[in-house]
């Protein structure tokens, strides 16, 4: 046996010195975009553990190679570090080209902010401060942005609102698909799970044109994290705990990286809470349950890549029993007392009303860089939104949805993004998208919103110049055509008498009646053109100068033209106009920021004209077989909304910090020289905070909120008969309730768990005086106080 194996190694040595080593591998490093020689760039020869480095023309060899795999380890300044795998079959020769634009790192290399571009007029709530919020709405968590506040449906349905706008004035893009779920609903909120976020961008100026021409009022990114090309597996876990509510979430994640640049990730997160429960009293009937998930899988390199990505989004929230009415003189009562017409214990039942959602996203993704041109990206993507909002119903149709409606979206989106030049960036593209609503029927109701079928298609340009080292500027195009075409059934007094449709609109009609009722087939076609302009410069001392100019244009929503019909949700009576057109908004912003780490500030001001700018307003009291109810109807004005953001931060030693914020707006209606209804009022935060660095990262915050109150508000007052007393009421939905201050307390601190992994504590304390207020912008104002006192734990393992 012996012999066996001697015989073996000498065979084997033998033909290891027959191989030829003589060979000479010869490497050429360039630009990938000018093709210009890198000099001076370091190879590590990985193969031969040895170093060198390019020559002024990017030239380099390596000598004495046998056939076979040879690894380098290229940098440069300037260039992200390339690893590159070479088949070395003889004298060899390659060219290898590297990414040499700065700005370009921060799409393959992990990096916390990453602007919109240079001239955006944006702020960031990093992961972890939305880690902070891993158990609220992405409108909570946004509202610690100043100029960012929210309109509320009680608690848990939060619409994020940027300068006083809200809706389908807001784009909201979640991770590079803008989302489409019935937004046109004033107590919709996003179908969004933050815990699948990295960061969330809140872009307040004109840098919009990439994702639409209809962000009136600002653009919400919603960014995933991207991973480094390593060989790893990791991932976290979050559980939080409140005491108000009795409930909280737990969130997961698992990533697989690889050193190739494939990658993988899975994440799942279940929220669920009872009755909340204000200072004096529980909110009856205003719990929730949610349960998403997502998937991701893809492939990033810097010459290409592909992802593709699903999520899910399952929503169930309780609206507060006693907002239930039937009447507009059971709103008087709800206005009149101190305390909810129904108050019982704790439960985490969720019984009617209530509203149930299911969105599906899905999206796949690729793109391909091209020497001395850019990258072209294609996306296609498609959303399934399944929304249903119960009513109190007695019956067979008791488990029956009064409004049931399936929006289908697609849409097809490729850019080219030209970055061949040293100063000068292009990105172009153009849109394609196909939206199909069913107003599923079988509710025993007229729909609310009827069965149509949307086309859009846009392009645009966009560029950013670097003027020198110190100031850039960019603009932008973009023109959009949209056609909307619906089949409903109108009154027929209301499209003859009421409305007068039958001159305006003799074309919609079919020709069909029945049960007094015409059937129409409304079509509109809109052309909207949009722009921007921004510039930046930068000062010495930190400072910089920021000016955005938006040109938006915005077609009515379906809600707009043709709501019809009692909202329940709502307890008020929604008519849209077919004559509504669209609006358009001219919004100049301005913003001087000085970032330094002993003291910075942001002061922003902002002034926005809109030309035909649509409102929901009271306009009377209609009396239905259940009673009298409020009539809200869509009009439009000429509008300003002005204001100004301020944000300091100011670093008192090496452990205290202090941040504070104001935000002022005033919006008014020109054309009937009153205030706009429901814009925020006047607010203000501070917040000092304690951070030990060695003690375990130890932060320790205590935070500070004043509201206003709002003295700047329409008075839509009116009188209504109340035949239960004989006699006329006074129903007063106009003015807004007192100013509030809460305070609240955070902290935070990691520990070394285990070998490899973290182990996180979060504990905070939410309205610590249990203070009783009332919110201007939360719709359910006339019925209950806002939420109590609320302990918060948070325990996070990162493995």
């Amino acid at each position: 046996m012996k012999h066996y194996l001697l015989i073996v190694v000498l065979c084997f040595l033998n033909i290891t010195h027959a191989q030829d080593c003589t060979y000479t591998f010869l490497g050429e490093i360039k630009d990938f975009h000018d093709g210009t020689p890198l000099a001076g760039a370091t190879i590590h020869i990985e193969t031969l553990n040895s170093y060198t480095t390019a020559d002024i023309n990017g030239k380099f060899s390596v000598k004495n190679l046998c056939n076979g795999t040879l690894v380098l380890v290229i940098s440069h300044v300037g260039c992200e570090t390339k690893r590159v795998e070479i088949d070395i079959n003889g004298n060899t020769y390659k060219e290898i080209n590297m990414e040499h634009h700065l700005e370009e790192l921060n799409e393959v290399v992990v990096a916390a902010n990453t602007k919109l571009d240079n001239t955006a007029i944006q702020q960031t709530v990093s992961k972890t401060q939305i880690e902070t919020y891993t158990d609220k709405s992405l409108g909570d968590a946004l509202n610690t942005i100043s100029g960012v506040s929210s309109l509320n449906t009680g608690n848990s349905i939060v619409k994020p609102m940027i300068h006083g706008l809200h809706s389908s004035r807001l784009l909201i893009v979640n991770n590079n698909v803008r989302l489409f779920d019935q937004e046109w609903g004033d107590e919709h909120a996003p179908n969004i799970d933050i815990n699948t976020s990295n960061s969330l961008e809140v872009i307040k100026g004109a840098n919009t044109l990439k994702y639409g021409s209809d962000a009136i009022g600002g653009l919400i990114l919603i960014k995933p994290k991207k991973y480094a090309a390593i060989d790893s597996l990791f991932g976290s876990s979050m559980v939080s705990f409140n005491t108000n509510g009795l409930g909280g979430n737990v969130n997961s994640e698992i990533i697989k990286t690889y050193k190739s640049g494939y990658y993988a990730k899975l994440q799942a997160s279940y929220k669920q809470f009872g009755d909340f429960k204000a200072p004096h009293y529980y909110l009856t009937n205003t719990g929730l349950r949610n349960l998403n998930a997502s998937m991701s899988i893809g492939y990033n390199s810097f010459e290409k890549g592909f992802n593709a990505y699903y999520s899910i989004v399952n929503n169930e929230f309780a609206i507060l029993k006693s907002s239930h009415i039937g009447n507009v003189n059971d709103l008087v009562t709800a206005i009149n007392n101190k305390e909810p017409r129904v108050v019982e214990d704790f439960s985490y039942n969720i019984s009617y009303p209530k509203q149930s959602i299911l969105h599906h996203l899905g999206k796949i993704e690729a793109y391909k860089r091209f020497k001395k041109l850019g990258k072209l990206s294609l996306q296609y993507d498609f959303q399934i939104n399944r929304r249903k909002e119960y009513d109190l119903r007695r019956g067979d149709l008791a488990d029956t949805p009064v409004i049931d409606l399936r929006l289908f979206t697609t849409s097809l989106q490729p850019n080219l993004q030209i970055d061949v030049f040293d100063n000068l960036e292009i990105n172009t593209g153009f849109l394609l998208r196909f939206q199909q609503n069913d107003a599923i029927s079988g509710t025993g109701v007229s729909p609310l919103i009827p069965d149509f079928e949307k086309y859009d298609a846009g392009i645009y340009a966009t560029a950013n110049y670097n003027l020198n080292l110190f100031s850039e500027i960019s603009a932008g195009l973009r023109y959009d055509f949209s056609r909307i075409e619906a089949t409903k059934w109108y009154n027929t007094t209301d499209w003859e008498d009421t409305y007068n449709y039958d001159e305006l609109f003799p074309e919609f009609e079919s020709g069909t009646t029945d049960n007094s009722e015409t059937l129409t087939y409304p079509e509109f076609s809109f052309h909207n053109f949009s722009a921007n302009l921004g510039y930046n410069r930068h000062f010495s001392n930190d400072f910089e100068l920021f000016f955005n100019y938006g040109l938006a244009s915005r077609m009515p929503n379906p809600s707009e033209l043709f709501s019809d019909g009692l909202h329940h949700s709502a307890a008020r009576i929604e008519t849209g106009k077919l004559t509504i057109g669209k609006e358009i908004a001219n919004k100049f912003m301005l913003s001087l920021e000085r970032n330094n780490q002993k003291f910075g500030f942001t002061i922003s001001p902002y002034f926005n004209y809109i030309n035909d700018y649509v409102q929901l307003i009271p306009v009377g009291i209609t009396t239905t077989v259940r009673g009298a109810f409020p009539v809200w109807e869509y009009n439009q004005v000429n509008a300003i909304i002005f204001g100004v953001d301020i944000d300091i931060d100011k670093k008192i030693n090496n452990t205290l910090n202090y941040q504070g914020s104001i935000s002022l707006l005033q919006g008014d209606n020109l054309t009937n020289d009153i205030p706009l209804i429901h814009m925020p009022s006047t607010n203000f935060t501070n917040s000092i905070s304690y951070y030990n660095k060695d003690l375990n990262q130890l932060s320790i915050s205590l935070n500070h909120k004043t509201v206003l109150q709002q003295n700047r508000y329409p008075d839509y007052n009116f009188n209504t008969y109340d035949a239960t007393i004989n006699d006329y009421v006074y129903v007063d939905i106009s003015s807004p309730p007192s100013a509030y201050s809460l305070f609240g307390f955070n902290s935070t601190a990691s520990f070394k768990a285990f070998k490899k992994g973290t182990l996180k504590l979060e504990f905070n304390i939410e309205n610590i005086f249990n203070t009783s207020y009332r919110e201007y912008l939360n719709r359910l104002r006339y019925f209950a106080d806002e939420l109590g006192r609320n302990f918060n734990l948070k325990i996070k393992i990162n493995y």
